[in-house]
């Protein structure tokens, strides 16, 4: 990878076991996603010398010397006393597989090779602090024990006295559950004390290579409308320790998956886009499934539950799962089911009040109901949710060829619709996902989601067998379309922020439904208006969301890239995100709000929205 990563991925199993680096993984200890340091160590003995090569320490560290990223691995290769040493640090996230996105196993492969024509005994050592166990070091003690694993020599930590699922938030760690590393074959398994933490460790012998382990046991997952339920991966009755023992037996059949994955999803990013839009696919990729969490409810349903990264910790949120959704539609649409069976669950019971769809069902890893302005109308978000609702099933639906989803919740639907055909056409005072400069009425864009909406609902219509019905909604669709076009025009050929605000502008992504779809509900004259404002807009590292801010935001930015009828124009915005990345001051797991003018954050991180930068591959 060429880029300068703004972060690197080490291990990205889920929200709460994620362990990041910047550049040199060896010139400080690593992260968590939130920033909150996941200490951890790396030390390889060569002839009875200490050198290290993750982390921090007295030690003498290696030279990196390279860093690559692709999908699933991140591979690290170091020079010094003779050797060249590689560590790869895989997490077999393989979305077409519900029970890979959910077992939380995640290797460290080290290999070495001579440099220097001698012969060399070399050990491995990896050691991790408690802080992968607790919120905060010193939060309670961490306690461990060695394990019996098959076929892996492993030990387990955790806290003491703990209380599973006793706590939720944005920014706060996990403190239930174990944290286990091991190595395949034999290997010496300990506890020790580094930089006043507790710690285990494992190390083994490098015959030329060592397979390191690292899994995480969070006993339950998620608490489901007051039931604790637990991972996807468990639904059998596996055991964590069946899990690393088979982990460790499957590496390197599941590592040929990963990299024929990678190059997979690379080759399609270039053959739609070019180098730097692959590279960029290649390094969200993983940020987007670790910020979810598989799991399985009581009546056997999967779900699958975002989080609000650094937002403010809601999950399942509708506004996230919107943008997110193209990563999903693309290589497995159970999942995204999986995102939305939640909001039905909480809509279709008397806990929601509102004839819109909510707008989350908890702030994670705690789903009991909404949590962002509850019971308050003036702080929804309702032609937003409905529109994202009623455009995600028919998406999944369009994908799978199958209109049975959309059959099962048809009541909800046709309830949104219905609003969407009362409120849509021009949104009074209210706020939507890229609204952050506050409520706004008269908006544009969010009259356009409302558009798509109605669309989307009205191909469920027909592929439902209501023809009539179906056109009467695509109608109504066509006809508000018309009415924004008129009431929103500039001078310039480009459309408003907001109908009653002239000559301002904002980026029209939500229209990228009917370009996808041919749904012809917007002229072309419309799309290339769009397009030439943005390129006056353009500042050096993206297009502003609108005429009030210099700020942008990475997902809604490719969505409005997709509406260019050139690829020179589609590079060009692309162009304009992989620079703003591959410079940003602020080292963190991708942001998707910046400013455009600086390459600097705004806010959030590690968010799920980097699944929209998949949107292309759509197309």
């Amino acid at each position: 990878m060429k880029m300068r990563a703004p972060a690197i991925p080490l291990i990205t199993v889920d929200p709460y076991f994620s362990v990041w680096s910047r550049d040199n993984i060896n010139d400080k200890f690593p992260t968590h996603w939130t920033g909150a340091r996941n200490a951890m160590l790396g030390l390889v003995t060569v002839d009875g010398e200490k050198y290290r090569f993750l982390g921090d320490s007295t030690d003498k560290a290696l030279e990196q010397t390279d860093c690559e990223i692709d999908a699933l691995s991140s591979s690290f290769v170091f020079e010094g006393a003779g050797i060249r040493l590689t560590a790869r640090f895989t997490t077999p996230l393989l979305i077409d597989s519900l029970y890979y996105s959910s077992r939380p196993v995640s290797y460290i492969y080290l290999t070495y090779e001579s440099i220097d024509g001698a012969e060399h005994r070399v050990t491995a050592k990896i050691s991790a602090s408690e802080e992968l166990c607790l919120n905060l070091a010193g939060e309670g003690r961490a306690l461990a024990e060695e394990v019996s694993v098959n076929g892996v020599s492993a030990i387990r930590m955790g806290r003491g006295g703990q209380k599973i699922l006793n706590r939720s938030g944005d920014n706060v760690r996990i403190d239930w559950g174990y944290f286990y590393l091991g190595a395949r074959g034999d290997a010496v398994c300990g506890t020790e004390v580094f930089e006043n933490l507790y710690a285990v460790y494992t190390e083994a012998e490098l015959k030329n290579e060592a397979l390191f382990i690292a899994a995480y046991d969070d006993i339950d997952s998620l608490l489901y409308f007051e039931e604790p339920i637990k991972a996807y991966w468990k639904k059998d009755g596996k055991t964590i320790e069946e899990a690393i023992s088979e982990a460790a037996s499957e590496y390197e059949a599941v590592s040929e998956k990963c990299d024929k994955f990678s190059r997979k999803l690379y080759q399609d990013a270039l053959d739609k886009g070019n180098e730097e839009y692959a590279e960029l696919l290649s390094l969200a990729f993983r940020q987007v499934m670790a910020a979810h969490k598989l799991a399985v409810d009581k009546e056997g349903n999967n779900i699958y539950i975002s989080k609000e990264c650094f937002s403010n910790g809601c999950a399942a949120t509708v506004d996230v799962t919107y943008p997110s959704a193209p990563m999903y539609l693309i290589y497995n649409t159970e999942l995204l089911k999986g995102m939305l069976r939640p909001i039905f669950k909480y809509a279709d019971s008397k806990a929601w009040k509102f004839e819109f769809a909510p707008h989350d069902v908890g702030t994670y890893p705690l789903l009991n109901g909404q949590v962002y302005n509850p019971g308050s109308l003036e702080g929804q978000m309702p032609v937003e949710e409905c529109g994202n609702m009623l455009v995600l099933v028919d998406a999944i639906c369009r994908q799978d060829g199958n209109y049975s989803f959309a059959k099962e919740h048809f009541a909800l639907l046709e309830k949104w619709s219905r609003y969407l055909v009362e409120y849509g056409e021009d949104p009074a005072n209210q706020l939507c996902t890229d609204d952050f400069a506050g409520h706004m009425p008269h908006n544009v864009n969010l009259a356009i989601k409302a558009v798509m909406g109605l669309a989307g609902f009205a191909d469920i219509l027909e592929n439902l067998g209501e023809v009539e019905k179906a056109k009467s909604f695509y109608a109504t669709a066509k006809r508000y379309a018309d009415s924004i076009c008129e009431r929103a025009k500039n001078d310039d050929g480009s459309y408003r922020l907001a109908f009653d605000r002239a000559d301002t502008f904002s980026l029209k992504y939500n229209s990228v439904w009917d370009k996808l779809w041919r749904t012809n509900l917007f002229e072309d004259k419309f799309y290339s208006g769009e397009i030439a404002r943005y390129k006056k807009e353009a500042l050096p590292y993206g297009v502003p969301l609108d005429s009030r801010a210099s700020y942008t935001k990475s997902d809604w930015l490719v969505w409005s890239a997709c509406l260019a009828e050139n690829e020179e124009d589609f590079d060009y915005f692309i162009h304009m995100l992989y620079s703003a990345f591959n410079t940003m001051h602020t080292r963190v797991p991708m942001t998707d709000w910046y400013y455009a003018d600086i390459a600097n954050m705004v806010h959030f991180q590690n968010r799920t929205v980097q699944g929209g930068l998949f949107i292309k591959l759509m197309f």
